[in-house]
Order: structure tokens, then C-alpha cells, then sequence
């Protein structure tokens, strides 16, 4: 799979590359807005080729499809492990942090999106703004 097949089957559920990048950008504090959203789409895009995160997207992808919840009950957790170990995998332990700023500001898309997915884009949304940034001063 690359990422162009994995947007596709995202695209399937309403979540776009450009959803994912608006959403990333709505809570990005500074200057050079337009730069950094290109640097953003060229990191979104090289991470949605890894293997692992691919697997990890698709794994929230078929929960949403074939496991039913009422809303995003308070005992379900296994959405946010998902969503943490994409932020982390892509963007270290650093990631964590923005992940739960995007979790529990839910900007963008990601206050229309399921539980699994909601958690799943939200962590790859942080852990590539960290990564991004990481990058700044490797």
C-alpha cells in the first residue's frame, strides 16, 4: 500500500488530506503559516508510506466499520491507545503532548469523526506536527 491508496480508503470515510492539514494548522501558533502547511503535507504524506502507519490508520478504519459503540463512552480506551501510539511512533514521546492538546480540543475534522478516528487522525495530526518541528533542529 502507499499513501496515495491509503488516502483513498480515508477519503471513504470523509477525511482528506487537506481536512487533516486544515485541522493540523487551526491550533499552529506563529509565523509562515503557508510554509509550514507544505512542509506539513510533505511529512503527512512520507509517514502515510510507512508501513506501520498504515496498519495502525487501518486498524481505526475497520474498528469504525465493524465494532459499534454508543458515542465515545468514558470506559473505551482503546481509541486513544491507537491514537497514541501513531503520535508517538511518528514523533516520540514529545507527540504525546500534542496529542491530548488535539484530543481535547478536537479542531477541524476532528470533532465530526467516530471515536476510533477521531483519536487514530488526531495522533497522526500530532505526531507530524512534532515531528515537523523536530526536524527544525535535528
Amino acid at each position: 500500500m502507499n499513501a496515495e491508496e491509503l488516502l483513498q480508503k480515508l477519503e471513504r470515510s470523509g477525511i482528506t488530506l487537506k481536512d487533516m492539514l486544515d485541522t493540523a494548522m487551526e491550533l499552529y501558533v506563529g509565523d509562515e503559516s503557508e510554509k509550514v502547511r507544505r512542509r506539513l503535507k510533505r511529512v503527512m504524506l512520507r509517514h502515510l508510506n510507512d508501513i506501520n502507519v498504515q496498519a495502525l490508520l487501518l486498524s481505526a478504519l475497520l474498528l469504525e466499520e465493524n465494532f459499534r459503540v454508543e458515542g465515545d463512552p468514558v470506559n473505551l480506551v482503546a481509541d486513544e491507545l491507537i491514537g497514541i501510539n501513531i503520535a508517538e511512533y511518528i514523533g516520540g514521546k514529545m507527540a504525546l503532548f500534542n496529542f491530548f492538546y488535539y484530543d481535547t480540543r478536537k479542531p477541524g475534522i476532528l470533532a465530526e469523526l467516530p471515536p476510533f478516528l477521531d483519536d487514530a487522525i488526531g495522533g497522526f495530526i500530532a505526531g507530524c506536527m512534532t515531528r515537523l518541528f523536530q526536524e527544525d533542529f535535528e
